[in-house]
């Protein structure tokens, strides 16, 4: 198992971030387009407020405010916790099943 997390290099959020950044971009040159946000919202599977939003974001700062602004949010779990985590699933599922050891806080 990797000892480098996915909290440390961006793993899946970076890439759920650029994938989010990408749609609303893409909306953005519709937008320019006069393209209606109920259209835009079907083709690029977004609800319709989301869309609406990012119009409003569109029109007020241009694509720039359509641009990632990072992680929503840190890691709930420290880095000793990670480690924790890590040690017990590179033992394999039985730790798991058999009531392994609980995170300490």
């Amino acid at each position: 198992m990797s000892s480098v997390r996915h909290h440390q290099v961006g793993g899946l959020a970076a890439e759920r971030q650029q994938f989010g950044e990408e749609l609303r971009l893409q909306a953005a040159k519709r937008f320019a387009r006069g393209e209606a946000s109920a259209v835009i919202a079907k083709d690029l599977r977004v609800s319709v407020r989301s869309l609406q939003r990012w119009r409003q974001a569109w029109e007020e700062g241009g694509p720039s405010a359509l641009r990632s602004q990072g992680p929503a949010s840190l890691p709930r779990l420290s880095d000793k916790q990670f480690a924790q985590v890590e040690a017990e699933l590179s033992k394999g599922p039985a730790t798991a099943r058999l009531g392994g050891p609980t995170l300490d806080p």
